[in-house]
């Protein structure tokens, strides 16, 4: 995540004066999978920021307000600021570090009226360096009570005591910022879980917290960790409990490799009723990432069966009306509709931490798809009304075409001085011939072998008979042979 990210570089290059020791929520640069260009910058009138924030719980709340503050410049004070009131309800002392540096660095460049007239209030909030000292010696204080809680429950070889023993040190380690301790502290737990839901619980942490980390292969690996868990399949009750999370979980890892599809398959099998996991996503989001994903890479008929009329999710759409809207303008080939819907909310979308670095390829996708669909019908088209239709210039309609024309997804031809785009239909003929020819071919090698296997059962290659016995055989049927060729 791009918050993350910008931890770590903070953390590399901290402050003057300011001691911040190495962080702990740094993961290693070959643990973070997602390589995906994000220096955008977006420009937006109006974003509750606070109602936003509160749809999420946890580090999620935090990472999310920083990715607001690193790509919309308006908003990056107000987000900065939340982000310090929730982070000292925690015990994540060097992330409260970094966010005031950064907040000071985005004060550094309002520049301040020379004349006097017009003070800045800039409302920063003060930097409490006491809060530091006092959480980092209450977060050790606490360590060392949950460790000693541990020993203790070692000594007496209670397995569900140890396994919360360790979910609670991790849950800790989550709470001062050291996602990779966490992730250490919530594997000892695998060996002393004493049923299939203990199994599934600690992988859910683990991934949680590799989801934190933009760890996706570690992300993935626990997910089939948890769905080949015994009893899971053949439990009903623990599959309906944890089926939705797991998907969604599997969605946001293959949505982050840009497999929109298989993303776009599992975040439509979620359920709403069994979801529960804000700190990681909200059913809005579930609706955002499900429905793009699956108008940029459906076919119409998977739409209308995998959307449109899934009861399902459904209730996940309901809640993003926009999104919905588009969906079913797109279905009913109103396509400047969709794509005006999608455009007024784009700049929103951009400040989502999971799906921002991948909307222009999203939206690319949906406009191809609608070019292609729109023209399908027809063995001509006229490019102003098309040009109309999609809302742009003529010029840059002709290229799109081209491109698609060029890609195969389009089998027509361009007329640049008449603006028309004609179908272009295959020789029916030369495909009925190479048809023939192809299976002619396949028809042969197909002799070919039965050929071949009549010869092998012929010269007893396949029988259980002895080498010696199959070499003499051999032998005295090429004597046979010769003398009827000599004779």
């Amino acid at each position: 995540m791009a918050s993350l990210r910008s931890i770590q570089r903070s953390l590399r290059n901290p402050q003057a004066g300011a001691i911040i020791d190495p962080m702990q929520v740094d993961a290693p640069p070959e643990e973070n999978d997602n390589n995906e260009d994000e220096s955008y910058e977006v420009d937006i009138d109006s974003f509750d920021l606070e109602t936003y924030a509160n749809s999420y719980t946890g580090l999620a709340r935090i990472y999310r307000l920083m990715y607001i503050a690193d790509h919309c410049p308006r908003l990056r004070p107000d987000a900065l600021r939340l982000a310090i009131s929730h982070v000292i309800k925690t015990m994540n002392a060097n992330l409260y570090q970094v966010l005031h540096h950064k907040l000071q660095q985005c004060q550094g460049n309002i520049l301040p009226d020379v004349t006097g007239a017009n003070p800045i209030d800039t409302g920063l909030p003060v930097f409490n360096s006491a809060w530091v000292e006092t959480t980092n010696q209450k977060s050790a204080m606490k360590l060392e009570k949950l460790d000693g809680d541990l020993k203790n429950y070692k000594s007496n070889s209670i397995k569900e005591s140890i396994r919360r023993g360790h979910n609670e040190i991790g849950d800790h380690y989550v709470n001062c910022g050291d996602l990779i301790e966490a992730t250490k502290s919530y594997s000892k737990a695998r060996d002393y879980c004493t049923s299939s839901s203990h199994v599934i619980s600690m992988c859910l942490n683990i991934i949680k917290v590799g989801i934190y980390l933009q760890n996706w292969s570690h992300v993935i690996n626990y997910i089939i960790k948890a769905e080949s868990t015994p009893d899971y399949t053949e439990n009903s009750e623990l599959q309906t409990t944890y089926s939705s999370t797991l998907k969604c979980m599997t969605g946001l890892a293959e949505l982050a490799g840009r497999k929109y599809k298989l993303a776009a398959q599992n975040f439509l099998k979620t359920n709403l009723d069994y979801w529960d996991s804000c700190d990681v996503m909200t059913p809005n989001d579930i609706a955002i990432y499900g429905g793009l994903c699956a108008l940029a890479t459906f076919s119409r008929l998977e739409l209308q069966n995998s959307v449109i009329c899934n009861n399902s999710f459904k209730l996940f759409l309901e809640l993003e009306p926009e999104v919905r809207d588009a969906i079913f303008k797109f279905y009913e080939s109103k396509y400047e509709v969709c794509l005006t819907i999608l455009n007024k909310i784009k700049p929103i979308l951009l400040l989502d931490m999971y799906i921002g670095s991948h909307i222009n390829q999203l939206y690319s996708n949906i406009r191809s798809k609608a070019m292609i669909q729109y023209f399908c019908p027809y063995d001509s088209a006229d490019l102003r009304k098309m040009a109309l239709c999609f809302n742009t210039p003529l010029p840059d309609l002709e290229n799109e075409l081209m491109q698609l024309i060029l890609d195969g997804h389009i089998k027509a031809r361009i007329d640049s001085i008449n603006k028309i785009l004609y179908a272009k239909h295959p020789n029916q003929r030369v495909e009925t011939f190479e048809k023939a020819m192809s299976m002619a071919q396949q028809y042969s090698r197909y002799m070919h072998i039965l050929v071949l296997k009549s010869q092998i059962i012929k010269h007893q290659f396949n029988s259980k008979l002895s080498k010696s016995e199959r070499l003499s055989n051999i032998g005295k049927t090429i004597n046979v042979d010769f003398v009827k060729i000599s004779g």
